[in-house]
């Protein structure tokens, strides 16, 4: 009994050594996973003096895969290794990990010292984790230093002032390491550790590191300094900001390097927040019209994005002498990408505007924008039409509206043609009934016969929206009649589109019109030729039937699902079965 017991305590860690040995990467991986299963079977004992050994001994050279796996599993093991002050057994393994080649081994093993250090007891977090973290920024190869940078920002705060002072002292080395990527990896780091820090040793430790960094010969360490000025941005005054922000932000918005200006483009709006309207408008203004206007299409259409956010801190006056020269230049900008940016927030300027003066400035760029040759131009200002719709009324742009929507509707670019049915219902919606009858009612059934299934399905999905929209004695008089005609049609496919069609339909318009005009079509194609429309038929019956009243299921229904059982085909006799189980 006692060698039964010894071989039962022993069973978890053999299977798991026999799993990590196995040739097979993905049974490796599937132990990685069971790791938490296998540490509370052996407790907490055996945990820190077989497992986690066991691990850091012979799992460390392991794919990258298992390795990411192992990261982030030993941070959930705490529970698992007796609690928080027990958790330094987790910290030499995840030291390891945190040196390997692989970014996203590192990125998980960093995530999972972070875990540890906020829940580890003080005592050992000065005995252990703090060494830890010297060790790893001073190590010979560059991968554990780049780990180093991501943990002083969970540290500091827990740090008595003697050791705070060794932290930001060794972050500086970090932050001029000769390695580029430790550099870029300290930039990175640098906004999240200032919040940490007190307000002096920003000023005559941090912004010096930051001005270092900005100014940096790697433009990817640079364009990492620029999300800095944000962060750094919103813990100054207005004064420091002008003498010590605001210099970085102009130089970066002119950089040799294109990835550091669409980095400044991109995050504008946040350095605009971060500086305050007044520097908005009197210095910010023209670095934004610059880059509304730069060489690169990259950095232009990342700047036009924000036009919108911008133009949202300024006054109106400045928007329309400074902004909207440049957006009238865009409208024919030579890049399709930048056209399509602008197409995507233009709308949203309406309501900044107001009413005068979107008719008079920007109604003309909509205009030119809906005849635009490139797709997702047209796509962005139609998706965006309740922008404008709210403050302008739909009557300006309808006589502009039909022919792009017909272009698109007709596009050879199956995706482009469904993406303009998915806006179909918001239009009916603006225009009105009477004009989407007129002007679209045909365009959306032209759709049921589209030759990709799902246009197909996408339009059978439209048509119940609308009759959401427009309500059911639309739909009676307008729709149904329309789709249900589609049963004779030669190719079976638009028949088929019927059969789609009632099943979608069938749960707004109500049992009524279902008993009345749905019944009586699904009868005649209960015989069609095609086996493919015969067992549809009997799936259409599965959607309807918990519509329809009890007496019309009985008369009507149930005797054609029997006919239909008695088929030949075998697919046509199975979905006639369920469907009788209905009834």
């Amino acid at each position: 009994m006692a060698s039964m017991n010894e071989s039962d305590d022993c069973h978890p860690i053999v299977i798991l050594i026999d799993e990590l040995k196995n040739e097979d990467m993905q049974i490796r991986l599937n132990s990685i996973r069971k790791l938490q299963s296998i540490a509370k079977a052996l407790g907490p004992d055996r945990t820190r003096t077989e497992l986690i050994p066991y691990l850091q001994d012979s799992v460390l050279e392991d794919e990258d895969e298992v390795l990411v796996a192992l990261s982030e599993e030993l941070g959930k093991l705490t529970d698992f290794v007796g609690g928080p002050e027990h958790s330094v057994f987790l910290l030499p393994p995840l030291q390891i990990l945190a040196g390997a080649e692989e970014l996203v081994v590192r990125d998980k093993a960093v995530e999972s010292l972070n875990k540890i250090a906020a829940e580890i007891p003080n005592s050992a977090f000065e005995e252990s984790f703090l060494p830890l973290l010297f060790t790893l920024s001073k190590a010979d190869w560059f991968t554990s230093r780049i780990s180093a940078c991501g943990l002083f920002t969970v540290s500091y705060p827990r740090s008595n002032p003697e050791m705070k002072k060794s932290l930001r002292k060794t972050f500086t080395g970090l932050c001029h390491d000769d390695t580029p990527m430790v550099r870029r990896a300290a930039a990175t780091n640098l906004g999240n550790f200032s919040k940490q820090i007190e307000k002096e040793s920003i000023k005559t430790e941090i912004l010096p590191l930051f001005q270092s960094l900005s100014t940096d010969e790697q433009d990817s360490v640079r364009l990492l300094g620029v999300e800095n000025c944000a962060l750094l941005g919103s813990m100054l005054t207005l004064e420091e900001n002008i003498n010590l922000i605001l210099p970085t932000i102009k130089s970066s918005s002119q950089d040799k390097s294109w990835r550091v200006r669409y980095m400044v483009a991109r995050l504008f709006k946040e350095l605009c927040d971060s500086m305050g309207p007044e520097i908005t408008k009197t210095e910010l203004v023209q670095a934004f019209v610059k880059l509304l206007k730069d060489t690169e299409a990259e950095v232009r259409t990342e700047a036009t994005l924000r036009i919108a956010d911008v133009c949202s801190l300024l006054p109106k006056e400045m928007n329309i002498k400074n902004i909207l020269p440049c957006i009238k230049d865009l409208v024919t900008d030579s890049s399709q990408h930048v056209r399509a940016a602008l197409a995507q927030v233009i709308m949203s300027l309406a309501p900044i505007f107001g009413k005068e003066d979107t008719l008079e400035h920007l109604l003309e760029l909509f205009l030119q924008l809906l005849k635009d040759d490139f797709p997702d131009v047209r796509l962005n200002i139609i998706s965006k039409l309740d922008q404008v719709s709210k403050v302008i009324g739909i009557e300006m742009l309808s006589q502009s509206l039909l022919p792009a929507i017909v272009e698109l509707a007709e596009d050879h670019q199956w995706r482009v043609r469904l993406a303009i049915i998915d806006y179909i219902p918001l239009l009916a919606s603006q225009l009105g009934v009477e004009f989407f009858d007129e002007k679209l009612g045909n365009l959306c059934m032209t759709w049921l016969g589209d030759p990709v299934f799902s246009i197909r399905e996408a339009a059978t999905n439209n048509l119940k929206k609308l009759t959401e929209v427009f309500g059911v004695d639309w739909a009676k008089n307008n729709i149904i009649p329309k789709v249900l005609s589609l049963h004779t049609h030669p190719n079976y496919l638009y028949r088929m589109t019927t059969l789609f069609a009632i099943s979608v339909l069938s749960t707004v318009v109500g049992s009524d019109v279902i008993a009345s005009s749905m019944v009586p079509l699904l009868a005649k194609l209960v015989t069609d030729k095609v086996p493919n429309i015969r067992f549809n038929v009997a799936k259409t019956f599965q959607t309807v039937i918990p519509l329809l009243d009890s007496t019309v299921v009985q008369s009507r229904v149930k005797p054609l699902l029997i006919k239909l059982q008695e088929d030949y085909d075998k697919d046509v006799k199975f979905y006639a079965t369920q469907a009788l189980q209905l009834c």
